[in-house]
């Protein structure tokens, strides 16, 4: 459970006294930005934010080295496992539908919000087929018992619109407060077909040695480590939906959205509310980590040695990143560039750089850049491309991408050798 976790990290910062959940929360989380912020007192709840702020604490909670993520996320998504359906759950000790989603700990975390927001929950439906999908989705509060959720035209919209265009409604569990290993999942783009949650097990079983544990709540799925429930139904009807700030710190706009409704809510004894910080490190994590690996794959296929690859905190771990490669022919660099933008079509910016340069070290790669780069030869730049509906330099989700190789020309290696003692 999550006050487990936190008692883990020695680094945790406990406010002890009361704190509102307007605006207030956000300035501690962006205060402490790379540090999990343990909230005793909101509206009575306990609340926590950047819990997975770091590749060193989500690598040190899965047991693995940081340069290991990414091959560890996609060992999961290549290999999902079955889950383990169980008894009970800690969350199955404390129901009721008398509650209000107003009075609940979540946050609104700028001025400019549409109201409070769920950020970090997860939203786990069951189609006709048995099919088991679990993803990321942000839901405006609207009243006691209602939220806009925004769906994006990915696996759940497809199957709420089924349901919609029927004039029926989707049946859902709504969960919130989980290990990272689960949040990653939710954060994979997958085939349709393969759920989320068994790329999960297969991370349960590589940290942990055991598969997830789900209980059957009303025929449907839910990991047993979560800490509150919703039980929910998406409904046809379209609501206003933001604003609300986004993965680049700027805010997005209004839309029609579907309506929600919240029925009943489960809890463990002592819950903790997970309020993920919009535009925060913890965002750009649990976003920014599942794409790494489609990345590395796209790349390895045109380029055999691949050492890594870091979408950067700078770029909001979605826009830039940066791919070490070994070249074994000129013009390996660029093919690498336009792999990236393959792997991960959001991309506005890559640089792809030797394997002696550490890529998660901004100054080493700028070195490269700056000893290993001639723009009027390594400049490969994509005008008029489809990028990413996140960035507001973008028109119509068009943007010039720009990509740089500052790798060694390899007649002329010698010449670059770093001075070693």
């Amino acid at each position: 459970m999550l006050r487990e976790i936190l008692e883990r990290f020695d680094e945790t910062v406990v406010v002890e006294k009361p704190v509102s959940k307007e605006l207030e929360i956000t300035k501690y989380l962006l205060k402490y930005r790379d540090r999990p912020v343990l909230f005793r007192d909101v509206d009575g709840w306990s609340v926590a934010g950047n819990i997975w702020s770091t590749r060193g604490r989500i690598a040190k909670f899965l047991g693995i080295d940081r340069e290991d993520l990414l091959h560890f996320i996609a060992d999961a998504m290549e290999n999902p496992a079955p889950y383990e359906t169980v008894d009970d759950a800690p969350f199955l000790r404390n129901s009721t539908e008398d509650f209000s989603l107003l009075e609940l700990p979540v946050p609104k975390y700028y001025p400019k919000d549409g109201g409070q927001y769920f950020t970090s929950a997860m939203v786990i439906a069951k189609d006709e087929s048995g099919f088991v999908n679990a993803s990321f989705h942000r839901i405006m509060v609207r009243d006691d018992k209602t939220a806009a959720i925004r769906l994006v035209p990915r696996h759940l919209y497809s199957m709420w619109k089924d349901k919609a265009e029927h004039g029926e409604e989707l049946d859902v569990r709504i969960i919130v407060g989980n290990p990272v290993h689960i949040l990653l999942a939710g954060a994979t783009s997958t085939s349709y077909g393969i759920s989320e949650l068994e790329i999960a097990s297969r991370m349960s079983e590589g940290a942990f040695g055991k598969p997830l544990e789900v209980v059957d709540l009303r025929g449907i799925p839910v990991p047993v480590e979560t800490e509150f429930v919703f039980e929910a139904r998406i409904t046809p009807e379209l609501v206003d939906e933001g604003p609300f700030v986004d993965i680049t710190g700027t805010y997005d706009y209004v839309r029609k959205q579907p309506l929600v409704v919240f029925e009943r809510m489960y809890h463990v004894d002592e819950p903790i509310f997970h309020a993920l910080l919009p535009g925060g490190y913890e965002h750009f994590m649990l976003m920014g980590l599942p794409k790494e690996p489609q990345i590395y794959a796209s790349v390895k296929r045109v380029v055999p040695k691949v050492h890594g690859v870091r979408l950067t905190e700078g770029g909001a771990m979605w826009l830039h990143a940066v791919v070490s490669i070994t070249k074994q022919h000129d013009g390996d660099g660029k093919n690498a560039i336009l792999a990236a933008f393959a792997g991960h079509p959001s991309l506005k910016h890559v640089i792809v750089v030797d394997e002696d340069i550490n890529i998660y070290d901004d100054r080493d790669v700028e070195w490269a850049i700056a000893t290993r780069f001639q723009a009027d030869k390594d400049l490969v730049v994509i005008p008029n491309a489809r990028g990413s509906s996140l960035d507001p330099s973008a028109t119509k989700s068009l943007t010039a991408k720009w990509g740089i190789d500052a790798t060694k020309p390899l007649e002329r290696k010698e010449e670059f050798e770093r001075a070693k003692v």
